[in-house]
């Protein structure tokens, strides 16, 4: 193949695209830490897909312009740091190419290495042994083989081939990853891209889960289940959680026993338990008897009943009840503070302390960039700052902040607690770089620790680590890995409390109880007297605990 046109690098993209998503579950398990928001896969497959829509829908003969649609369906969908880089690799490509009818094989060379040198321009701190070094090292190749080879195919086989020989390589750049033992996830990501590149230049078929077009499997996601059926077929209605302590002087659990008796109450039935509590989810009809049956052998500290016959009524008819449920405008906000976080009493807490918008988001579920753009362009204000509380959400802030025709700039908080921190330093009457200077002044003071489980066994710094044990993460490094909770969030609070910390704000999830944030509280007070502690309910998923430490 001496030429490539716009057609024809549609369909590429579309194999890689699909190529990826695939793959997106592998990509994800390769994240080096073992926490339960390893979403490496997940935000390249989210990007790419949202790229190759585009590409989809805009592909025409120009390569130039096919080339662009990429681009913007990747600028805009990007997600996460890794998804980030891969429009910005894609964003260079395309610009490169940008006035072409088609290319030969030294111009797609070329424009991989363009691809490179705008994703390096990006990144503050290259870090080698990443999907930096993975691409630069493919698309040198390319451009040494298009020197003398004047075929696209074997210019791009060239290109895959190097990319997997540094893929294998960078363990050897990154210590931490032959620790692991694993190679770099982004890189392995983009491989995969590349490959579906390579596969449809070659006109060979990737293995498929179904034979839907690319549409199809975006549009499968609005093709909702509970259409297929009515309101009045669900025969238990109410999705019944409770979580209980066992109490001694209480009847002893059995969970065999207990199982068989919650078995007549409903369907969807789960019970998991340990030697101190026990967790039930099931679909019934009689919740207060589900709870009656739990309190025999102890405490209730958990309860949730949602009605699923409201919930099923309320999904089915959205589009007709869109307009009058429609969510109140935003207020307007000449001057605002748009930050990001997962769970609702977090957001409600930054809200009180000055957050103008709070979008959802976090681990697992990083905001692309037009989610940050679409929250900035509602709330109306003439002057932004926007705190991602996530390092994986910094760079996608940033590309908004781009994208946007206003004053604004990212105050580059990681956690929730640097967050915090940040909003309590903003002041209104300050300039937008005085108050990113002042907020990230601010939060350089607080230390974080996090406590989550693992998702995975592994050794990292020495720790050993088992799948299912809670860490103990200090300022984002792991400290201790243990079956205990209470063991682990303990250890967060010795490693980060000393004499000079005066508050202290526990920030309890859906996996631990008010007691248990209570009992860590009591921990603290007895040990740090002159520390003042506040316990807030956070309902983040994922991490039991996050500890603010000022």
């Amino acid at each position: 193949m001496k030429s490539l046109d716009g057609i024809k690098f549609a369909e590429m993209v579309q194999m890689g695209a699909h190529a990826l998503s695939q793959n997106a579950s592998y990509v994800d398990s390769l994240n080096v830490f073992p926490v339960p928001d390893g979403d490496t896969g997940t935000n390249m497959n989210l990007s790419m897909t949202s790229g190759a829509q585009e590409t989809e829908v805009n592909a025409q003969q120009h390569i130039g312009k096919t080339a662009q649609s990429l681009a913007k369906g990747l600028l805009m969908g990007a997600r996460g740091n890794s998804g980030v880089i891969l429009s910005q690799l894609f964003r260079g490509f395309g610009k490169s190419i940008e006035k072409a009818d088609e290319i030969d094989a030294k111009g797609f060379a070329n424009a991989f290495q363009a691809g490179v040198d705008t994703a390096y321009k990006a990144v503050m701190k290259p870090v080698e042994g990443t999907i930096l070094t993975v691409a630069r090292e493919a698309a040198a190749k390319a451009v040494e083989v298009a020197e003398t080879e004047t075929d696209i195919i074997k210019v791009m086989e060239a290109l895959v081939e190097e990319g997997r020989n540094s893929l294998n390589r960078t363990p050897d750049l990154l210590p931490v990853l032959k620790e692991v033992g694993v190679v770099d996830s982004g890189g392995q990501g983009l491989l995969f891209v590349y490959e579906g590149f390579l596969a449809s230049l070659k006109g060979e078929a990737l293995p498929k889960k179904n034979d839907a077009s690319l549409n199809d499997l975006i549009n499968a996601e609005h093709h909702r289940a509970q259409d297929f059926m009515s309101t009045e077929d669900i025969v238990f209605g109410y999705c019944t959680e409770i979580m209980v302590r066992f109490e001694k002087e209480k009847e002893p659990f059995d969970e065999a026993k207990f199982r068989e008796e919650l078995s007549v109450m409903g369907d969807s039935l789960l019970v998991v338990s340990d030697d101190e509590i026990a967790k039930v989810h099931i679909h019934s009809e009689t919740p207060g008897a589900v709870l009656s049956a739990g309190q025999k052998y102890g405490s209730l500290i958990k309860i949730k009943v949602d009605n699923m016959r409201e919930q099923h009524s309320a999904i089915v008819n959205e589009p007709a009840n869109a307009a009058q449920n429609a969510p109140k405008k935003q207020e307007k906000h000449p001057y605002a503070v748009v930050t990001i976080a997962m769970g609702e009493g977090i957001a409600d807490l930054l809200r009180s302390i000055g957050a103008s918008y709070v979008i959802e988001g976090g681990q697992t579920m990083n905001p692309s960039t037009e989610d940050i753009v679409k929250a900035v362009k509602e709330i109306g204000a003439e002057r932004v700052l926007i705190l991602p509380n996530n390092k994986n959400i910094i760079m996608a802030a940033e590309q908004a902040v781009e994208l946007l025709d206003i004053e604004a700039a990212v105050v580059p908080t990681k956690t929730i607690p640097q967050g915090m921190a940040a909003i309590l330093a903003f002041n209104p009457e300050a300039s937008v770089e005085s108050n990113k200077t002042g907020m990230t002044n601010a939060f350089a003071h607080v230390k974080t620790g996090q406590v989550t489980y693992a998702v995975r066994d592994t050794s990292i710094d020495g720790v050993e680590i088992r799948k299912d044990d809670y860490m103990a993460l200090a300022e984002g490094k792991i400290v201790l890995s243990t079956p205990n909770m209470q063991e682990a969030s303990k250890k967060v609070v010795t490693e980060l409390v000393d004499e000079d910390s005066e508050i202290i704000t526990i920030i309890y999830g859906e996996d631990a109880s008010e007691d248990e944030a209570n009992e860590l509280a009591s921990f603290i007070e007895e040990n740090y007297p002159d520390a003042e502690v506040e316990v807030v309910e956070g309902k983040q998923t994922l991490y039991p605990f996050i500890l603010s430490v000022e």
